[in-house]
């Protein structure tokens, strides 16, 4: 079953990121369960959710989440996906949205091979949004980290007085291209064994009339 946190004191310097233009924070802890957690890229008990003690984020740290194609490689491993469902409990009188997400992982990429990050998100009953990709070609051999960021206007609110779950839809993908996939590996992680890595969503907030 995939974990899900309080506040843990590992992620609280990585989460201290307000956005000016947005209300202050519920004061009263947020709780978030895990409705649903569906894909390839996050196995049962290979993924945690852990709540800024601020309000100002979230955390999801996967344990076994890579894309890859070549020695050691199954055909199915170049493609993984995870859609985690979310029950956020906001204190009453808040709504939220999520304004911003940091994505952190590792890669190699052999030359003449590619990768690419995406992801997209919804409200319960909301169509989703379209998805923000991220491509990363080789020759790659380091830590990447993509940020989707949403502007004020076009943020997507949970509705006042309404609990919706909240989906995450993620997926990496790696395509051997021109790459020797005989005697070579190339892949995407968004792997952390230490919680050094992690995806953070960001919260936008504000009162109900």
């Amino acid at each position: 079953m995939l974990k899900t946190l309080a506040a843990i004191g590992v992620v609280t310097s990585l989460l201290q990121t307000p956005f000016a233009w947005t209300n202050p924070p519920p004061p009263d802890k947020i709780v978030i369960d895990v409705a649903t957690v569906n894909g390839s890229g996050c196995p049962a008990g290979t993924a945690a959710v852990a709540v800024a003690p601020d309000n100002t984020a979230f955390t999801v740290t996967y344990s076994n989440y890579t894309a890859q194609v070549g020695v050691g490689a199954q055909p199915t491993d170049l493609r993984k996906n995870c859609q985690l469902d979310l029950r956020v409990h906001v204190p009453q009188g808040f709504t939220y949205a999520i304004a911003e997400a940091d994505y952190r992982g590792f890669g190699h990429l052999e030359k003449g091979a590619s990768g690419q990050e995406r992801a997209n998100y919804y409200f319960q009953g909301n169509a989703p949004t379209a998805f923000v990709s991220h491509p990363i070609n080789g020759p790659f051999d380091d830590d990447w980290q993509n940020t989707d960021t949403t502007d004020i206007g076009s943020l997507v609110w949970e509705p006042c007085g309404q609990e919706r779950d909240f989906n995450i839809n993620t997926e990496l993908r790696v395509a051997a291209g021109t790459s020797n996939t005989k005697t070579t590996t190339s892949f995407l992680s968004m792997d952390s064994t230490d919680a050094s890595i992690t995806t953070i969503y960001h919260f936008a907030w504000k009162t109900c009339p």
